[in-house]
């Protein structure tokens, strides 16, 4: 069952997401009359701008959160939009899509099968796919950091695929003129944002898991060793369409 997010602490944040969301949305060829599909929407900046470049068209927000789904509908209202509170590891109950966009939302999925069977699912033939999220490599040093503090295998609860097997699975699921490559992305926070940062994105989940006293100490215990308030963020790029 994916946690729940603070929506609101999220939104107020030095959150490097919204940029690269952006610059993924770019990768989307739209004439402005589609339906999209924003796999992940959190509280709806990219979106905001994906709805935009579809004057004429339509936006369905997906997102597991409810607090996420709830901020990107204050955001942005009913105007061409639809909102769907949804795990991306179930299948997706909606009419087929012309495309498909996602930011930072894939590697909290635990199956990439299922996840890729379930948009392959609701996606049109020609479809158009952009997506970006945490890829091999991604968060080393802060894993590293979590495991000595607090005892924490943060890698063991994500997926950081390589680009070949992620175009693998892709393939497997009639996707073609793929293309899927690596970007390193360190940001260094201001050092009063880096336990709120690490609170709110990074070690969401395990806060979730814990009293609000035990979320405090493992927090303060994983900035402390982490030091350096650098995030080592590196982003798996995925493009394609469907078949």
């Amino acid at each position: 069952m994916p946690h729940d997010w603070d929506a609101a602490t999220y939104d107020r944040l030095p959150i490097p997401m919204t940029g690269w969301g952006l610059e993924v949305l770019e990768r989307l060829r739209l004439r402005g009359d589609e339906t999209v599909l924003d796999a992940g929407c959190g509280t709806g900046q990219v979106t905001e701008a994906l709805r935009e470049r579809l004057p004429r068209g339509h936006v369905i927000a997906l997102d597991a959160s409810p607090s996420m789904i709830a901020a990107a509908l204050e955001r942005l209202g009913a105007d061409r939009m639809t909102y769907l509170t949804h795990d991306l590891l179930d299948p997706i109950p909606i009419d087929p899509v012309d495309a498909i966009l996602s930011t930072a939302t894939f590697h909290w999925v635990p199956d990439h099968d299922r996840l890729f069977a379930n948009l392959a699912a609701v996606i049109r033939p020609r479809g158009q796919f952009a997506a970006q999220c945490g890829g091999w490599g991604n968060l080393e040093r802060v894993n590293t950091a979590a495991e000595r503090a607090a005892g924490i295998d943060l890698a063991a609860t994500k997926v950081y695929p390589t680009p070949e097997e992620t175009w693998t699975r892709l393939e497997a699921e009639g996707f073609i003129d793929i293309e899927t490559w690596l970007t390193e992305a360190p940001i260094e926070l201001p050092a009063d944002e880096l336990e709120p940062y690490l609170r709110t994105v990074i070690l969401s989940g395990e806060v979730a898991r814990r009293t609000p006293e035990q979320a405090d100490e493992m927090v303060h215990a994983v900035a402390v060793e982490l030091g350096d308030p650098e995030i080592d963020y590196v982003r798996l790029n995925i493009v394609a369409r469907m078949e």
